[in-house]
């Protein structure tokens, strides 16, 4: 293809997990630009390589300062560059946020393309409300934050849409149970990929599925909005049931008491009569 395209800053959406999803639109423009800034470029030159592209890779991350910027932003001026995160569309949870707004105070031209987005392939997976959704990126890391946040947007009327790590789902799971009671949850994981998932049902039934088996990759969190209709009773004998078939009947016990919060012995005795 000839390079057509006018000097600016194109945001390009890159596939979250299957490389399918990359859309015609973005390949010509990551072969038209002058270069690519992305957060890691081993990252972005394997999708590169797979899609037979050769391009000028300018690493861009969390960690650029205000040289690295203005860099950009003076190749952009005179030429077309595009932006990239590891994975998704730009910006959502990802850095890019001031070069865009930088660019745009000087009247450099912002292209965006659209296309995958973790958040919004787990809203249409999940069956909850998706009328009204708030993307709140990443819940806080210490409890009382991650408390506060949670009660802060639990009072909007909308479906909520978090991102989170596998080893911080648990406390996120127990902190919803805690501080929004009744809700319904989701999560996706492995969105896109051999192993996709969307489980939902309540905080406490999730916790216990994923005690016994624990999550890999990358996860959205979903709660359902306020006046929503609950979840229901905690159903002990499924959690027990689902913990057993890769857990002996202590590790299930411990498990299902852990996300429960019932006694463990009790627990014990159930899932010995239940094997």
């Amino acid at each position: 293809m000839e390079n057509t395209l006018s000097p600016g800053l194109y945001i390009v959406a890159t596939p979250i997990g299957n490389l399918g999803d990359i859309t015609l639109r973005a390949v010509e423009t990551l072969k038209g630009v002058a270069a690519v800034a992305c957060e890691d470029t081993r990252v972005t030159g394997k999708l590169l390589h797979h899609l037979g592209i050769k391009q000028r890779l300018i690493r861009y991350d969390d960690h650029a300062g205000e040289h690295d910027r203005e860099r950009l932003l003076a190749l952009m001026a005179t030429e077309p560059v595009a932006l990239v995160s590891d994975a998704g569309t730009p910006l959502i949870s990802d850095p890019g946020y001031r070069l865009v707004r930088t660019a745009r105070e000087r009247g450099i031209a912002v292209t965006s393309l659209p296309g995958p987005n973790a958040a919004v392939v787990a809203l249409t997976l999940s069956g909850l409300p998706n009328d009204r959704f708030l993307f709140a990126g990443f819940l806080p890391n210490k409890a009382k934050a991650r408390e506060d946040t949670l009660a802060r947007l639990g009072q909007v009327p909308a479906t909520l849409v978090f991102y989170e790590t596998a080893p911080r789902l648990d406390a996120s799971l127990a902190a919803i149970d805690a501080v929004l009671p009744g809700r319904e949850v989701a999560v996706g994981r492995e969105l896109t990929k051999k192993f996709e998932e969307c489980r939902s049902g309540s905080p406490v039934e999730l916790a216990a599925h994923y005690a016994a088996h624990p999550p890999k990759g990358e996860i959205v969190l979903l709660v359902a909005p306020p006046g929503d209709e609950p979840a229901g009773e905690v159903d002990v004998d499924a959690l027990l049931l689902a913990a057993l078939v890769e857990s002996k009947a202590s590790q299930a016990a411990a498990s299902v008491a852990r996300a429960t919060g019932l006694d463990r012995k009790i627990l014990y005795a159930r899932a010995m009569e239940l094997k």
